[in-house]
């Protein structure tokens, strides 16, 4: 489909709609990003041709009537000044437009962050309630572990880290991981080991009827370079507190000290870090560009966001 090129600011406002990909980045508020999104989207709206303020309809009479019956001679109509942008201000506001979140981000986390924009917001309610999992690249650093796990915080302890190998990274994900499948199948009353579980693994992913529930659906190490190591982690029901501390309990399994030096969500279920919309294109262009890329996205996987979930009670 050939693209035209919109002057008219209503047209721009009544296309805009959908979910938005932006790429958040890390120290800044979930709501500090939304703001700034809201704002730009006003900003350029007020940039582009606005309606024209409107008339006042005004009568003038002459001639020989009475003043109960007065004779009409002709109407004129005069600008609304208290219509005029100049009086009235910006014609959009950022509480013209609604916007939801899909699922936050920390503020030390950085990566793909989901917004639904008018009526986006009940694609994104959809996309929320199927749960979908959540990819990060978790960068840890062995030696010294801190107060918060995060790298800002004070530092609470030292160790020695040089008996770390990559095989036992890699071997301690993998059990981290086996454990987690476990851990899902006997919350369903499943014996590992038997067809019911094969069956039940069949039919997609397990997810927990507690939302508040993390769980890891895979773990590895991508790579490894002393002292510095990133996981990639698959979850849903994360949160940067439990992200953070899952690298701090991995470090005491070997026997050494670390914390999260970097946090960065890379895919949220179909929507990659790639197609993200960095903070030096959140302007109107920019943005509708990335809602009609997300919209084509959705279209491609619409099913599954409608596949009703099996929980885990």
């Amino acid at each position: 489909m050939a693209l035209t090129k919109v002057y008219n600011a209503a047209t721009a406002f009544k296309n805009l709609g959908g979910v938005l990909n932006v790429y958040k980045p890390a120290g800044m508020k979930v709501k500090h990003v939304r703001n700034a999104i809201l704002n730009n989207i006003c900003k350029g709206l007020n940039k582009m041709e606005q309606r024209e303020p409107g008339k006042l309809r005004e009568g003038r009479f002459l001639g020989t009537g009475t003043a109960a019956d007065p004779v009409l001679h002709h109407i004129a109509y005069q600008t609304d000044l208290s219509d005029h942008v100049l009086s009235a201000g910006p014609r959009y506001l950022s509480r013209d437009l609604t916007c939801s979140t899909v699922s936050s981000l920390g503020d030390h986390t950085s990566g793909v962050l989901l917004f639904g924009i008018n009526r986006g917001t009940g694609q994104s309610s959809s996309i929320r309630k199927s749960r979908p999992v959540r990819v990060y690249h978790i960068t840890g650093r062995l030696g010294s572990a801190t107060e918060n796990h995060l790298p800002d915080s004070r530092v609470t302890m030292r160790a020695n880290h040089r008996h770390v190998s990559a095989d036992r990274i890699s071997g301690l994900a993998a059990s981290i991981q086996a454990s987690h499948q476990r851990k899902m199948f006997e919350l369903c009353g499943v014996d590992l080991q038997t067809q019911e579980a094969y069956d039940l693994a069949c039919k997609g992913l397990l997810r927990p009827a507690d939302e508040s529930q993390p769980v890891v659906y895979g773990i590895r190490l991508v790579h490894f370079e002393r002292p510095h190591f990133t996981l990639e982690l698959h979850s849903i029901n994360e949160t940067q507190e439990y992200l953070v501390a899952l690298v701090h309990d991995l470090a005491l399994e070997l026997r050494t000290a670390a914390h999260c030096s970097q946090l960065r969500c890379v895919r949220h279920a179909h929507f990659d870090v790639r197609d993200s919309l960095l903070r030096n294109s959140w302007h109107l262009p920019g943005i509708i560009k990335n809602l009609r890329h997300q919209r084509d996205i959705l279209r491609a996987h619409k099913q599954h966001h409608r596949v009703e979930l099996k929980a885990i009670h």
